[in-house]
């Protein structure tokens, strides 16, 4: 049986914010890079405890490398077995957009 996934409506604001930067350099790949990370984060049904820990809790899945390289904060409920997609970003931006 897999792990359920569940995205925060805020990571959809996320993948905006992804599709806008990339569609100032390449419009037509972004819906490609959103396809990538949703299937990198899948990874989590069977795996839930691959990414590296963080404070409170949560874990950070690294997706890809360098331009193309995000992060995805989670935190997974072992009682429920499904794990949480609370934000994304990519790696280089600083932090995440809103305090999690």
């Amino acid at each position: 049986m897999s792990t359920r996934i569940e995205l925060a409506p805020e990571v959809f604001d996320d993948f905006d914010r992804f599709f806008d930067y990339i569609a100032q350099f390449d419009v037509g790949s972004a819906p490609e890079r959103i396809e990538e990370i949703l299937q990198a984060v899948q990874i989590l049904a069977t795996s839930p405890l691959i990414g590296r820990p963080v404070k409170g809790g949560k874990r950070e899945l690294v997706i890809g490398r360098a331009s193309r390289g995000y992060i995805a904060l989670y935190r997974y409920a072992a009682s429920i077995d499904t794990v949480f997609v609370l934000a994304m970003r990519s790696q280089r931006e600083r932090g995440y957009k809103r305090n999690r």
